[in-house]
């Protein structure tokens, strides 16, 4: 087992919320997916944060390329390793 995780980088916590269910749905992932707030360095407002989705895939199993895909379903990113 290898501690493999994907970052998905989002505008704001309502796409966030909405993608981690979306992620249950669409990739049938097992563990919860962990959502973070990011502060942007150097802002201090609420505003200017991004959210981030990590999900961990030990088994290697989820495609980077569909996570692509996903996340810029609302407008977002997947953040390399």
């Amino acid at each position: 087992m290898s501690d493999v995780r994907h970052v998905l980088v989002l505008p704001d916590r309502e796409a966030a919320e909405e993608a981690v269910e979306a992620l249950r749905e669409r990739f049938a992932v097992d563990e919860e997916p962990q959502v973070v707030r990011d502060a942007l360095a150097g802002e201090d407002d609420a505003e200017d944060a991004q959210w981030l989705v990590v999900l961990r895939d030990e088994d290697g199993r989820l495609d980077a390329a569909a996570l692509d895909e996903f996340a810029g379903e609302w407008d977002g990113w997947r953040e390399e390793p």
